[in-house]
Formats: C-alpha cells, structure tokens, sequence
C-alpha cells in the first residue's frame, strides 16, 4: 500500500465517520419527532481499479416497517371509532339525567308522582295543584331539553364531519405532491427522507379517520385505499364530497335526501361504521352517530313521551275528556296523533287549559279538563286518576326495549338503563381498543430511535475518527521524515 492510499483511506474513513456523526446527531433530535423514521448510515467499500481506496458513503436508509405501522394506524382508527361512539353515550346519558337526579326524566316523573299524591290528599290546596302544574311543567321540559341535546348532538356531528371531509381532501393533496417531490428527490440523487416523513405523519391523520392500506410504488411513491375498496391516492388525489346542514330535525334522514351523504370522486359511498368504504374510523363513526345513534335515541325518547302523553289522555284518566280531546301532556297543545310520532319528544306539553299563565285555570286539575265550572274542592277523584294513570302498569306503544307492562317511571327508568348499558358497553370497547393500541405504538417504537443504542454509536464514531486521524497524523510524520533525507 502506497503512503498516498493510506491517506486517501483514512480521509475517506474521517468523510463516512463524519456523516455517521450527523445521522446520529439527527436520530437523537428527532427522538420525539412523530412520524420520524430512524435513519441509519449505508457504507460501503470503495475500489479504485483492484485496489482498495477506503470506505465510501451509499447513502442514508430510513427504517419502516410498513406491517407494523398498518396494524397500528388500524388501531388508530378503531380507538378513533370507539371514542366517537363513547362520548355520543355519555352526552345522551347525561341528555336523560341519571336515575337518581332530580332533574333527570326519571326524577322529573318521580317528582310529578309526588305532587299528584299530595295534591290529592288534600285537594282544596291551590297551592298543592300549583306544584302539581309546576312538576308537569318540568317533567315536559326536561323530555324536551333531552330532545334538543340529542339534535345538537346531530348538527354537531353533522358539523364535525364536513370539517373532517375538509381536511381529508387537503391532506389527500399534500400527499400526492409529497409523492411527486420525494419522486424527484430520490431521481436527482438527493436524501427524500424527511419528506417520507411529512408523508408519513399526514397518512397517520387520514388513517385514523377513514383506515388506510398503503401500497409502495416505484421511486417511493405510494398509494392509499380504503378496506371498501375506494382509492383515496393514487397519480392523483380523491375528491371526497359532504355539504353540511345548517338545522337538523328528527324526521330528516339520508335516505329521504335532505341531509348529506358522502361521496368520492362523485359516487355515492356508503358510511356503515362496520360494513362501508370508509368504515372503522371517526369520519364511519360520525355518521352512525348523526344517522344511527342519535336517531335511536330520538326514538327512545318520543316513546317516553308518547306513553306519558297515552296515559292521561283517556277517560279512564280523567272522566270529562271526550274522545280526541288533549289530556294533561299534550303534542304542541293537540292531542296525540300515531301517525305524528317523531319528535314528539320535542313538542311534549302541559295542556294550556291547566295553567294560568296561559290563561288556563288552575282548578281543572282538580275537576278534569273538560269541566266548564270548578266543582266540590274536596273531591279529588281526578286527582287519584291522574296518579293511577302514571303508575298503572301498561305495555309501551313504541320504542325499541323488550314490549312487557310498566308504569311511566319504570319505562323512563328502562329507556335509561338501556342507555346506560350502551354506555358501559362503549367505554368497555374504548378501553380494549386503547390498548391494542398502546401495545402496537410501543411496538412500533422499537423499531424508531433508542438514544442508549445512539449514545453507544457515538463512542464508536469516536473512537474511529481518532483512529483514522492518528493514521493521518502517522503519514504526515512519515512525510517530514522523507522530506528530510
């Protein structure tokens, strides 16, 4: 070996251990870095002719293991779903109120019970027939506020989901233009990596709202589609189509065309959270929740008001009400029609010809809605209808819970527990679903940057710039001494 080899070898070994310096100086700052794939130096003997000439540098891999990483972002998505379903359950559950509050249903109906049984033992007492009123009053407004939290829930989502499909579409965009800039970083020689990662770091946020395969192409390219088969990336970007609906009634559905469905790239999708193109992320889990969850539970809740409604509007109830009249709750003032069920739930009302502040009198609690003058302030016959007409057991003309006789209470205090159940169940799935989760993210850590093992790298890149300097240092002494002859 000639002294001008060793030299060319040594300051090629200085030039590979200076660019492993900085990947790993880049590794242990980007430690945290979401979406960050673990570089790694690729070197590689170099040769001049049949002589050895030192080491050159071929590049800098980036690792990615594309099976684990897929796994994860369908936990991502899951946990994403399940999430979405879980804080439905718990703002409904609250809509209703827990059983044991006074200001839920089942609370606003035990209160109404009370009233009427105290009003009855002594029905002279005005004020005694004022509570009466009152808890009939809160009772109707708190089936209402239930109604109305569970459509703000609806616009809500309904809301949520054309900023999702906003995103998405902006998104799908900046990664066909990643794939376009890493394309021709990679076909002039140039380091793509950090580009992968911006790339990789946007298709875990589409991931997680609509669960993506990623196929690899040709000079890293890639493409995205859905398990339902839809391509969402591909030479070019999905256009992903939703048009919000500023106010959202009961009665509106998908299937009678007057809210949104979704489209991609103009063909109608369907958003089943378990079976659609785009199922099993939030973007399936926001529809099931406008479309599915919400209006079960809209359902649930017209039948509450139904029955309470059913019950005090027959002459068994109250002995002066002709057939069709209104009872004591009626449908925005009119008696109940079965063919105008949904959203009675948000038009339940006291009958006006019972409050005095619609001008009503105060004494037809007491002496029937049809009566035309107050009678003997002492009979509380009525009153002790009114009171068996709520606590009479009679089987629910609606709803979907198992069809067995209950008293109002016990029919509010079913709808609640169903409600609840459903709760319990989606927190259950949430917790599941997390930690698949967390057991795929530390997987998926393993394979990104362990600073110990970096920390180790570097006392190794240490070691051979010193020894690769100390060789260039021997061939200058080497020179002096040829010089001096």
């Amino acid at each position: 070996m000639s002294i001008s080899t060793a030299f060319s070898n040594a300051l090629s070994g200085l030039n590979a251990v200076s660019r492993a310096a900085d990947v790993v100086s880049y590794n242990v700052a980007n430690a945290m870095t979401e979406g960050y794939g673990k570089r790694e130096i690729e070197l590689a003997s170099q040769q001049l002719g049949k002589t050895g000439s030192g080491v050159s540098v071929v590049g800098v891999s980036r690792h990615y293991d594309p099976v684990v990483t897929g796994e994860r972002r369908y936990a991502d998505a899951e946990v994403a779903l399940e999430e979405t379903r879980a804080e439905f359950y718990d703002s409904y559950a609250a809509a209703m109120g827990r059983v044991d509050e006074e200001n839920s249903i089942v609370g606003r109906i035990t209160g109404l019970e009370t009233a009427l049984i105290e009003a009855a033992s002594r029905p002279e007492s005005e004020a005694r027939l004022q509570t009466v009123l009152d808890a009939a009053k809160d009772l109707a407004d708190q089936i209402n506020s239930a109604s109305d939290s569970i459509m703000d829930i609806r616009m809500a989502a309904d809301k949520e989901i054309a900023q999702t499909v906003d995103f998405l579409n902006s998104a799908l965009q900046q990664v066909v233009d990643l794939n376009f800039a890493i394309q021709k970083q990679i076909a002039q020689g140039y380091d793509a990596n950090a580009l992968m990662d911006q790339r990789q770091t946007l298709v875990d946020q589409v991931a997680e709202l609509i669960p993506v395969n990623e196929v690899e192409k040709d000079n890293g390219m890639i493409s995205l589609y859905t398990n339902g088969g839809a391509f969402l990336v591909d030479s070019s970007a999905a256009t992903i189509e939703f048009t919000q609906t500023a106010t959202i009634t009961p009665d509106m559905t998908v299937e009678s065309g007057v809210i949104s469905g979704l489209t991609i790239n103009g063909l109608e999708v369907s958003t089943d959270p378990e079976r659609g193109q785009i199922a099993g992320g939030k973007l399936a889990g926001l529809f099931e929740v406008r479309d599915v969850l919400a209006s079960e539970a809209q359902i649930e809740l017209d039948a509450i008001a139904r029955d309470l409604i059913e019950r005090f509007q027959t002459s068994d109830a109250d002995h002066t009400l002709s057939a069709g009249d209104a009872g004591l709750f009626t449908d925005g003032g009119a008696a109940f029609d079965v063919l105008n069920e949904e959203g009675l739930a948000g038009r339940v009302s006291v009958n006006t010809l019972v409050d005095p502040d619609e001008g009503g009198e105060l004494w037809k609690l007491r002496d029937g809605l049809g009566a035309s003058a107050e009678g003997d302030q002492g009979d509380a016959t009525i009153l002790h209808s009114l009171t068996d007409a709520l606590q009479n057991t009679r089987a629910a003309s609606s709803g979907g819970l198992i069809a067995m006789e209950r008293s109002a209470l016990g029919f509010a205090a079913d709808v609640y527990s169903l409600a609840e159940t459903n709760q319990l169940n989606a927190e259950a799935n949430l917790t599941y679903a997390s930690a698949r989760q967390e057991s795929l993210e530390m997987i998926e850590l393993e394979n990104g940057v362990d600073t110990d093992y970096e920390m180790q790298q570097l006392l190794v890149i240490e070691q051979t710039y010193a020894a690769n300097a100390k060789v260039i240092a021997t061939i200058d002494t080497l020179m002096d001494q040829l010089m001096e002859i």
